[in-house]
């Protein structure tokens, strides 16, 4: 074996240095002044949620047809499996929630080491359950990881650091779990890919492993009252967003595997996924640099509008052209809704709407899969064209919150604020009113 200049054994410490200080608690602070830039915590954090997000969570879409092909799995059972993925990141929100403390260094090492075993079992066990199992454990620590990334790049915000930065990282790991099948899933068995995910995923998370977890600070939203057209505006909102929740699913899940399963597409399958991810990097960035400029409330009926098309489109032509268009225009607005619902949210005089938003759309999520289970072992055209009617719905339901959202100087045209509590919690940094 060459000899590579750099001893395994002295691998850690010298991360270590480069990521925090010698000899005393790394404050994010004095971590800045020693990285000599001030985005390397926000990179950090963005190899955190490519490891959590884009491969420990999401590489499941672009290995579904593989395991479906080597009869691994059915698509129904594909549906319950990421159900309980979906189930499993719901609850280590819900507890991040409840017991905000549980947020720190030890818990994010431990559940990250989980995460890269729960995806190497996936090689080795077979079964409906035994997946499911694998993947709620997979889905817990995507949340308690994602948390952890996001507290801390919040913390480093007031020494330059970009959360915008970071939360690209979901996109680029979805990318790249898509050109990793493209490149080498005809090379190797879908035991051996999962594998290739769990080495993905512990490479990507070194970074943040040697970073302390900066715990995000307690805020308490000032009481305002509520008038009736407050909560009007509020109950479109949550059923606008747990709409989103069931429809994004659908697409988020099956469509590599409706790709593949298409006449004419199928070659170009897990390339859709690298498409997605793409598109999906800078979208949050735009899309909430159009509601600080048109108003979040009109901007968010816009892009589940666009999103609805993009998953009817799979249901209405198998062409590698529509496929390709329909997953640019799915990557470059699931994450740009939950920017412009979570504007809409913190304008409204609602406490706590980050946690309940997210819970509504938590379940949602959970129930996509569910709901097109029976319909997707025969056909995935009805599938996606369920999800489409339900992201229609979702829009109409936002239209809802356009016509409802009082007037007033900060609800009139609420604006993506990356000072507000909602968004601090939900880990998106928007341009700041001066651009």
């Amino acid at each position: 074996m060459p000899h590579l200049g750099i001893h395994a054994s002295r691998l850690y410490p010298m991360l270590r240095r480069y990521f925090r200080s010698v000899g005393q608690r790394p404050s994010v602070a004095r971590v800045s002044s020693i990285l000599g830039t001030r985005q390397r915590i926000a990179w950090a954090g963005a190899g955190g949620l490519v490891a959590a997000m884009g491969v420990g969570r999401f590489a499941f879409t672009p290995l579904l047809p593989v395991m479906e092909s080597d009869h691994a799995l059915t698509s129904s059972g594909g549906a319950l499996v990421a159900t309980a993925n979906y189930a499993g990141y719901l609850v280590g929100a819900a507890a991040l929630v409840v017991r905000p403390r549980v947020n720190t260094t030890l818990h994010l090492r431990a559940w990250a080491v989980l995460l890269i075993v729960s995806e190497a079992l996936m090689a080795v066990v077979s079964g409906v359950a035994a997946f499911s199992g694998l993947r709620f454990m997979a889905g817990v620590a995507s949340a308690v990881v994602f948390v952890g990334c996001i507290s801390t790049v919040t913390a480093a915000r007031r020494h330059g650091a970009s959360t915008a930065v970071t939360f690209s990282g979901v996109g680029i790991g979805i990318a790249l779990s898509g050109a990793v099948v493209a490149a080498i899933g005809d090379l190797l068995d879908w035991q051996h890919l999962w594998l290739v995910s769990a080495a993905l995923t512990a490479v990507f998370l070194v970074p943040m492993l040697v970073v302390d977890v900066e715990p995000e600070a307690a805020t308490v939203p000032a009481h305002r009252d509520r008038s009736a057209a407050h909560r009007l505006t509020w109950r479109f909102l949550l059923m606008s967003y747990f709409l989103e929740g069931v429809g994004y699913i659908v697409i988020g899940t099956f469509l590599v595997a409706a790709v593949s399963a298409g006449s004419s597409a199928g070659e170009v399958g897990p390339l859709v996924w690298v498409v997605v991810g793409v598109a999906a990097a800078p979208s949050v960035a735009l899309w909430s640099r159009c509601a600080r400029r048109f108003g979040a409330h009109r901007v968010l009926v816009i892009a589940l509008a666009v999103q609805a098309v993009g998953a009817v489109l799979p249901a209405l032509s198998s062409s590698p052209v529509v496929a390709v268009v329909a997953a640019a225009m799915f990557g470059s607005t699931f994450l740009g809704v939950v920017a412009v619902t979570m504007a809409v949210g913190s304008a409204l005089p609602v406490a706590r709407t980050a946690a309940i938003l997210t819970a509504v759309y938590g379940v949602g999520q959970m129930l996509g899969p569910l709901v097109v289970a029976p319909v997707i072992g025969s056909s995935y055209v009805v599938a996606f064209a369920a999800a489409a009617g339900v992201l229609v719905m979702a829009a109409v339901a936002a239209f809802g919150v356009a016509r409802t959202m009082p007037s007033g100087p900060s609800e009139t045209s609420p604006a993506v604020d990356s000072r507000t509590p909602a968004f601090v919690a939900q880990g998106i940094e928007q341009p700041s009113p001066k651009g």
